[in-house]
C-alpha cells in the first residue's frame, strides 16, 4: 500500500524568527537540490499547547495538514496530524522515559507503527551536557520488526535544515513532514 501523498525524499529548512520558528517544506530534485516548494509552518515557541498548521503558501491561505498536542505541556505528550479536512492521517509522541539518555519517538498512521530513535548514543549523551547548536543530529524509525520507515538528518549548519528520506511508501508525507518538524520543535525545549 502507498500512503495518498508519498514523497521518498525532502529537505526541511528552518526560518529564524524571534517569537517563532517557521520551516519550508522542499521536494528534492535528482540532484539532492531543492525542488518543488510542500509546504511552510509556523510554530509558537513556548505555547502550552503545541498546535502547528502547514499551508500551501507563504501567504498561508490554504492550509494542507496540521499537528496538536492531546494535552498542555505533557513530557509524553502526543501529537495528532491531521488532513486538511482534519481528518486523522496519523500520531506521535515522545517516549519521555526512553529519551533521558537517547532521545526517543514512537509514530502511527494507516498500516504501520514504528519506534525513532537518535542514531548515535554518543551524540545523545554529549548533546544532554554541552549545548553545541551545529551538532548534526540523526533519527532513524524502523517498524517493529526493524524495516526502515523513514529518517530525520539534521546537517549542522547555522539555520537547522534536515533532510528527510522515507523508504516506506505507507509513510505519508505530511506524516513524516510533521515528525521531522515535531522533532526539531520539541528537541529545542
Amino acid at each position: 500500500m502507498t500512503a495518498e501523498m508519498y514523497l521518498p525524499t525532502f529537505h526541511v529548512r528552518q526560518k529564524f524568527a524571534m517569537t517563532t520558528n517557521r520551516y519550508a517544506l522542499y521536494a528534492t530534485n535528482a540532484d539532492g537540490s531543492d525542488g518543488a516548494l510542500m509546504g511552510l509552518a509556523q510554530q509558537k515557541r513556548m505555547a502550552f499547547k503545541e498546535h502547528v498548521t502547514f499551508y500551501a503558501d507563504e501567504q498561508q491561505t490554504r492550509p494542507v495538514f496540521s499537528f496538536k498536542a492531546r494535552k498542555k505541556v505533557d513530557l509524553n505528550a502526543g501529537y495528532d496530524i491531521a488532513d486538511e479536512a482534519g481528518q486523522p492521517i496519523g500520531f506521535f509522541r515522545k517516549d519521555f522515559g526512553a529519551s533521558l539518555l537517547r532521545s526517543t519517538f514512537h509514530v502511527e498512521g494507516p498500516g504501520y507503527t514504528g519506534t525513532g530513535q537518535e542514531r548515535s548514543q554518543g551524540v545523545a549523551l554529549v548533546r544532554r551536557f554541552v549545548d553545541i547548536p551545529f551538532l548534526p543530529i540523526h533519527f532513524d524509525f524502523v517498524d517493529p520488526a526493524g524495516a526502515p520507515l523513514m529518517s530525520v538528518e539534521r546537517q549542522g549548519s547555522v539555520r537547522d535544515t534536515y533532510t528527510v528520506r522515507v523508504p516506506d511508501p505507507r509513510v505519508d508525507f505530511r506524516v513524516a513532514a510533521a515528525v521531522a518538524v515535531g522533532l526539531d520543535a520539541l528537541m529545542q525545549r
